[in-house]
């Protein structure tokens, strides 16, 4: 599977990460069939370095702002500030949407590297991401 950002997309959420480290960031990316068309910055509720959380008002907001746009959710996006761009333990366990992919931005390095991966019941399947 691949999901397409568009390169501006990309952007508002590396800037993101950026600018919320060292906590990180979250959000999630709206679109359709597989190309996302608009990111959502939400709040990181925990303010922590290594974990995130969204409020569910913010993120009801989110779905209905989509559901009047017709996007689907493709992506829940977050960054990791000092640690590489795969799942954590917590991010795998805290995995509610499996139909969606999880989208990591890395800080740990000096460029920013983004990957995205599903994660299932039965294992972490790496996404591939098109920025165009």
């Amino acid at each position: 599977m691949m999901i397409k950002i568009p390169k501006p997309i990309y952007h508002v959420m590396v800037d993101h990460a950026q600018k919320e480290s060292p906590l990180e960031c979250c959000g999630i990316l709206g679109g359709r069939d597989g190309t996302v068309r608009k990111a959502f910055k939400l709040r990181n509720e925990e303010q922590s370095p290594v974990r995130y959380s969204m409020s569910p008002q913010e993120q009801l907001s989110v779905f209905d702002e989509m559901d009047r746009e017709s996007l689907d959710m493709l992506a829940i996006y977050h960054s990791h500030t000092h640690t590489v761009p795969f799942p954590s333990e917590t991010d795998v366990r805290l995995a509610f949407y499996p139909e969606v992919a999880s989208v990591i931005i890395s800080l740990k390095e000096e460029t920013p590297v983004v990957k995205a991966f599903r994660i299932r019941e039965d294992a972490i399947y790496p996404e591939e991401i098109e920025v165009v």
